[in-house]
């Protein structure tokens, strides 16, 4: 019996028995097909919409920006994400080494009070994404908070002395956490959620000056919206005369920034609020993090704008 060429992961792991690869294959099927099925979960979204509204609410201030990793240029939650699974799978370690119980406590501990910061972070972020996106988050946080339960009482049973039983809590609370973590590799790789959307922009366009149009086709303050190739661009004309260029897929989700509001020499996603600068494409506040690929313009003395993306085209090969 020949097998084809889909039959390559869990497959490849498998004895070398085609009825055993071939069941291998099958179960890889499906569960990529029920991660994917997550994101169509509509049933999901009348939890989301109140809890949406309720994260959103909350007063955070300018700490929104910082918990979205506005400051580090990327998301902040997985960063934060390493001090508690750290600390429990140290501790599921310490677990299975004679005269550790202590230090595995103190270690369940840190892991249930580092995930505080991280999950708020995370919440912040699945305020701001999109429906599928947000199905499967949901089931993330499902994950993690049945983790942090059985950490919180793995650490109540271990300091009275139940240490079985808060051994066995902390060995489940691993597998949910693992389970969780899991389904936050799927929400940020192949749902891309958090992945700088501008990032491709660069290698879409050949270097060197374009022509995108003449002056006269940029009104004095309204956004304009210009194809270059495979990337579209917004133009904006100030009423000095000045023309600013700006990708126009926002990083964050790829949202229209020329349907967005124009201020202050900014101009805001109407998708999710993130705010760029028109001058420099920096991102004024999130849930953006990267900021919009910036194009450098000149206008010929017969009125014919043309852009320019530095360091356009190059690749490494």
């Amino acid at each position: 019996m020949r097998l084809s060429a889909g039959y390559t992961r869990f497959a490849v792991l498998a004895p070398s028995s085609d009825r055993v690869k071939v069941a291998a294959a099958r179960t890889e099927g499906l569960f990529l097909r029920s991660l994917d099925a997550l994101g169509r979960l509509e049933k999901l979204d009348v939890v989301i919409s109140p809890v949406r509204r309720m994260v959103r609410g909350v007063p955070l201030g300018r700490c929104r920006d910082v918990l979205h990793g506005l400051p580090i240029g990327h998301p902040l939650h997985p960063a934060l994400v390493q001090v508690p699974m750290g600390a429990w799978f140290s501790a599921a370690v310490l677990d299975v080494v004679p005269g550790t119980r202590r230090s595995a406590r103190i270690l369940v501990g840190v892991g249930v009070l580092g995930a505080a910061p991280a999950a708020l972070a995370g919440w912040v972020d699945w305020a701001e994404q999109h429906e599928d996106q947000m199905r499967t988050g949901l089931v993330h946080a499902a994950s993690i908070a049945a983790a942090i339960g059985l950490y919180t009482g793995s650490w109540v049973h271990r300091g009275r002395g139940r240490t079985a039983l808060g051994k066995a809590l902390g060995f489940a609370g691993l597998c949910m956490a693992g389970t969780g973590g899991m389904l936050g590799g799927h929400l940020a790789y192949r749902q891309a959620a958090g992945a700088n959307k501008a990032a491709a922009v660069r290698r879409l366009l050949e270097e060197g000056w374009h022509p995108v149009g003449r002056v006269e086709d940029f009104p004095v303050g309204e956004a304009v919206r210009r194809e270059l190739g495979e990337v579209p661009l917004l133009v904006f004309r100030q009423p000095g005369g000045r023309i600013h260029v700006l990708a126009e897929r926002c990083s964050h989700l790829s949202g229209p920034l020329s349907d967005g509001k124009i201020a202050d020499g900014c101009v805001e996603c109407p998708w999710h609020g993130s705010v760029f600068r028109l001058s420099d494409g920096a991102n004024v506040r999130g849930p953006a993090t990267a900021p919009q690929p910036s194009f450098q313009v000149s206008v010929d003395s017969d009125g014919t704008v043309h852009v320019q993306l530095p360091r356009a085209g190059r690749t490494t090969q």
